[in-house]
């Protein structure tokens, strides 16, 4: 392979700080449809967080139009996968990504998958696209690869150049060369094929996802026993083979995303899972459960929106449905996240009030509020909470009469909470 030089194909929280951390030992391009984002990263600014004021360091010719692929001839492929409402795969993007690519494909090339998808999509989904679009045969013309993300928004202690990066390619030459690249930027495994290497990904956030199911349905076990579940895992977690996990409403775009991936394919050859798909239907219904506990002559203010604590992120956020599962059972609800204000006010379009289905008065935009609340539900526990303005003593003041805390995740000291008058819930 001549002088390597790359493109990275989607620009969100796996292909930027991909494209960055390459960009210190290889000529990178960067394209992504959005034209806004663009300009974004043009201007230094990423609306993800990930890399931050730190985007100006790196050396990244960015463009919306797809012609810049043509530039390079090692394409990485780093757009969403996620499912449609029937929770069955949505492959459009990465089909379309792949329409692109093979447009601008050279020969020589290698074309390298890390969006996460199902066992055989690349090689049966995607490559007969590359051919199709490019007019060139793999193995003849072009090599394919396939490298799972394995990013986590919000954590720089994995991030991409911390962790072991899983390699493959469609044969060892292409494997050397997929992971001579990767290699120089972290640790990588080479994966036997590329088969192995998407089954890998799905199964590593399955597992997490039944880890979180089983504590879930503990939760709701112990609900009814009047155990709190944090001190039953504190005691069972003096046992060296115990491994803690913590209850929660899975959102975001991979652990309540991908099991649906391997289940898709499952169903096709003929298998009908058990296990897997059960854990989905406990995680699916915590939402019904947490807003189960809250019903009646209420308004509830929910304290952090976004998927998960730290990340200003709302798609796939579980805080869409624990409202959807509220407006039937109390009087109103407000939500409140400075991670999401942050950006509505610089007019950043992540920041989307329809996507809760709250009306514009009822998303709260300074601190402390002026309306009063029966509950509070600490969903996305941000660091920010713990500064004094979001202390247990000031939010007591926002609340009337005997107000209930939900503290999802455990964020506030109960003692505290319920010295100070709040009726303290968990999971």
């Amino acid at each position: 392979m001549s002088e390597t030089k790359i493109c990275v194909v989607g620009l969100g929280y796996v292909g930027l700080p991909l494209a960055c951390l390459l960009s210190k030992k290889y000529q990178v391009f960067g394209f992504d449809i959005s034209e806004k984002k663009i300009n974004d990263l043009k201007n230094g600014f990423d609306e993800t967080g990930e890399i931050g004021k730190d985007l100006k360091n790196y050396q990244i010719e960015y463009s919306n139009s797809p012609a810049i692929i043509s530039q390079a001839n090692f394409i990485i492929i780093a757009v969403p996968t996620p499912v449609d409402e029937n929770k069955d795969p949505d492959l459009t993007l990465v089909e379309n990504a792949s329409k692109l690519a093979g447009r601008n494909l050279s020969r020589g090339s290698i074309v390298v998958y890390e969006s996460t998808v199902f066992p055989g999509c690349s090689e049966e989904i995607c490559l007969p696209i590359l051919e199709k679009e490019s007019g060139l045969k793999l193995g003849i013309d072009f090599k394919l690869g396939y490298s799972p993300e394995r990013v986590n928004p919000g954590d720089k202690e994995h991030a991409i150049d911390k962790i072991f990066k899983i390699v493959s390619g469609s044969d060892t030459e292409a494997l050397a060369e997929i992971a001579e690249v990767y290699g120089s930027i972290t640790q990588v495994h080479k994966a036997p094929n590329i088969k192995v290497a998407e089954a890998a990904k799905v199964i590593e956030n399955i597992q997490r996802d039944l880890n979180i199911a089983l504590m879930n349905e503990l939760a709701l076990i112990f609900d009814r026993l009047g155990l709190n579940t944090k001190d039953v895992i504190e005691a069972a977690g003096t046992k060296w083979n115990f491994h803690k996990y913590q209850p929660g409403l899975v959102g975001g775009h991979c652990i309540g995303v991908d099991p649906y991936y391997l289940t898709y394919k499952a169903q096709q050859l003929g298998y009908e899972p058990k296990v897997i798909l059960a854990g989905r239907g406990v995680n699916e219904y915590m939402a019904e459960f947490v807003a189960g506990k809250l019903a009646g002559n209420k308004r509830v203010l929910i304290m952090g929106l976004t998927f998960k604590e730290n990340v200003p992120d709302i798609r796939n956020s579980k805080a869409k449905d624990l409202i959807s599962q509220l407006k039937p059972r109390v009087i109103e609800i407000f939500g409140y996240d400075p991670l999401l204000n942050e950006l509505k006010n610089e007019g950043r379009a992540i920041f989307n009030n329809l996507l809760f289905g709250l009306p514009e008065k009822n998303i709260i935009s300074s601190w402390p509020p002026s309306e009063k609340f029966q509950a509070i539900i600490v969903f996305s526990p941000h660091d920010i909470f713990k500064e004094e303005k979001y202390s247990l003593a000031n939010l007591i003041k926002i609340c009337g009469g005997n107000p209930v805390l939900f503290d999802i995740k455990g964020f506030y000291d109960k003692t505290e909470a319920e010295k100070l008058g709040f009726k303290y819930l968990t999971l």
